[in-house]
């Protein structure tokens, strides 16, 4: 993660907080939401799931915070199926994507609610 990154996402929010900027800075919280998406496009693009974006609403999301994101960092992010539930045509889906750094360090753990709703038959 560079930190001109840093800089444009917080730009991008309006943060005008001196931590996301300079020589060392750190990421804002909400940071973490772009680089897990990169994990959902995977479990949307899973032919096995069957999940189609355009029929998802995501409910809900909470981040338990091991340690800021900052410049150098290079992470990754894995996510995990937690919980699946179905009721009718609805499906409730609880995925967590846990970024860490290329060592194992552990950076932040998402956890989301998505509503999937399949195609009518």
């Amino acid at each position: 993660m560079r930190a001109a990154q840093i800089a444009e996402f917080a730009d991008a929010l309006g943060d005008v907080n001196s931590a996301y900027t300079g020589a060392d800075p750190v990421a804002p919280p909400t940071f973490a939401a772009v680089l897990g998406a990169a994990a959902w496009d995977a479990l949307f693009a899973d032919p096995e799931l069957e999940l189609a974006l355009q029929r998802v609403v995501h409910a809900d999301q909470t981040f338990a915070w091991h340690r800021p994101l900052r410049t150098g960092d290079t992470v990754t992010g894995v996510l995990t199926i937690d919980r699946v539930r179905c009721r009718g045509a609805m499906e409730i889906v609880g995925v967590t994507v846990r970024l860490a750094t290329l060592d194992g360090e552990p950076l932040v753990d998402s956890s989301s609610t998505f509503v999937h709703t399949r195609a009518a038959s």
